[in-house]
């Protein structure tokens, strides 16, 4: 899995292309996570266009994230996953932690 990463109006934007699977894929998503939240930031958008699957590891590292950024006065917000993902979350019982947008203009606009 492939990790971009650009900041638009301080906000960092994710673009995760490839399975976020149990493995390399969520250590390397979790790690980065934590390296742009060291200095403080806290306003993330994660766009899932390009993720076909996650499995429960994948979701876990999600819901980490969000629970420590809500705590720092921050949010992660998930731009167009994929049906599967969002039968995920769903079943899992977290889809109501997230918001998901159809494009990242919008989802780095939310953070006002």
């Amino acid at each position: 899995m492939d990790i971009g990463i650009r900041t638009l109006q301080g906000v960092h934007v994710l673009k995760l292309n490839g399975k976020l699977h149990l493995g390399d894929p969520v250590d390397n998503l979790r790690a980065t996570f934590d390296q742009l939240m060291a200095p403080g930031d806290n306003r993330f958008v994660l766009d899932l266009s390009n993720v076909p699957t996650m499995d429960s590891s994948g979701i876990g590292v999600l819901v980490k994230t969000l629970t420590a950024l809500k705590r720092q006065g921050g949010d992660l917000k998930l731009v167009k996953p994929s049906k599967f993902v969002v039968q995920t979350l769903r079943m899992l019982g977290v889809l109501n932690l997230f918001q998901l947008f159809e494009d990242e203009s919008t989802a780095v606009g939310a953070f006002g």
